[in-house]
């Protein structure tokens, strides 16, 4: 086992074991994030932090929803013919509320929740000659709390599947609002009782993911953190020739991921010929690099980087790299691709597409694998050296 990785599996037993879960906005974080800075400012890099306000979970947004629903079936026949409009205006602001929330974009499901202080820091590595391009390596500290739908492909499935009849039934319940509004039909509200049942539904998913405990996060994703301050050290003792590098460890990805929305929003401007790599799951499987992730709708990594990746894993067959898609999730990729930021995400999916000890109990320290870690550091280097190898316009 290589020296960078015996350190990258110090930072994560400190992360996953000493601190242990660290969810979102809470004071686990804020320790890890603390650590993250300390070693930063140790290694002598210029740093920094930003700070924002989370809602602290991913489920609650949702939960919102449910109840937008259920009090527009509550709405709808109380007096007609003015309630039936007023449930319809708030069923469908209710429902593009949702697509938003799904596409990660602001939205008022996310206005009205209560906000707690979290942040990023990161530390920049100037290259050795002149900088003509900037890389952003990120990698989120918190984790996700260990919700019932997580507990088994099986129980994953059935969680999808509801979600999927639960959409069409509450864009049903928008449909035929309007009509019978605009009608008088008897028959509307009765009928969207379906709606409402599947409103109660999400509220019961929500409510129990909310209340459960948050998971140890050693592979999800005390690994990217961990791997974000490795490359940080060795790429102050080697830079790279021509990319400044941006390490970056973010709070909340797994509430809203205000930390990575925040750091594009304000860094954008500052960055040159921007690409970014974010880092999951690194610990037990991979190497893979990201082809398309999404909740709603496909995200796709950008394809100059998929094609550097490509490339590298042709070169370096040993490693046994290859692509991946992840269904049902979305990481910071995705973040920095709305902030019009190419990028792509390096993760420990397996060849299956199954993400190991996803957003469970068992994701401890024990379950990493140096082998494994070892191919993964192996390829993130031989990437980002295939990445200052190219001129900007050639990526």
């Amino acid at each position: 086992m290589s020296n960078p990785v015996q350190r990258w599996l110090e930072h994560i037993r400190y992360l996953a074991g000493t601190i242990g879960p660290r969810g979102p906005t809470t004071p686990e974080e804020k320790k890890a994030l603390d650590y993250c800075g300390r070693t930063l400012v140790t290694l002598g890099l210029p740093t920094g932090e930003d700070h924002f306000l989370s809602a602290g979970s991913v489920f609650r947004p949702h939960l919102v929803a449910a109840l937008g629903f259920l009090a527009a079936f509550v709405i709808y026949p109380l007096s007609p013919p003015l309630t039936p409009w007023l449930a319809a205006i708030l069923a469908l602001a209710v429902l593009v509320s949702e697509v938003l929330e799904l596409l990660q974009r602001p939205n008022p499901l996310q206005w009205v929740l209560p906000k707690a202080p979290s942040r990023n820091v990161y530390a920049t590595v100037d290259p050795s000659g002149p900088a003509e391009q900037d890389l952003v390596l990120i990698g989120h500290v918190d984790t996700q709390r260990t919700a019932k739908i997580f507990s088994s492909p099986g129980w994953f499935l059935a969680y999808r599947t509801f979600s999927t009849v639960a959409f069409v039934s509450f864009v049903w319940m928008v449909f035929t609002y309007f009509l019978g509004a605009a009608f008088g039909w008897a028959w509307v509200w009765p009928a969207s009782a379906v709606s409402a049942f599947m409103g109660l539904g999400l509220l019961a998913l929500t409510v129990e993911a909310d209340r459960s405990p948050f998971t140890p996060g050693a592979n999800d994703n005390a690994t990217a953190a961990g791997l974000v301050l490795t490359l940080a050290e060795e790429l102050k003792a080697k830079p790279l020739r021509r990319t400044r590098v941006w390490c970056v460890c973010t709070g909340c990805e797994e509430a809203l991921h205000e930390g990575a929305k925040t750091f594009f929003r304000v860094h954008k401007q500052a960055l040159v010929n921007p690409r970014a790599i974010a880092f999951e799951m690194l610990g037990c499987s991979g190497p893979a690099w990201m082809v398309k992730e999404g909740v709603l709708l496909p995200i796709y990594s950008d394809r100059g980087l998929r094609e550097v990746a490509m490339r590298v894993a042709a070169e370096h067959p040993e490693l046994g790299a290859y692509p991946g898609s992840l269904q049902g999730g979305v990481g910071e990729m995705a973040d920095a691709l709305a902030a019009g930021v190419r990028a792509m995400t390096i993760i420990g999916l397996t060849p299956e597409g199954k993400a190991p000890y996803w957003h469970l109990a068992t994701d401890t320290v024990d379950k990493m694998d140096p082998k494994v870690m070892e191919r993964n550091y192996r390829f993130v280097r031989a990437m980002l050296g295939a990445v200052d190898a190219q001129w900007p316009t050639q990526l």
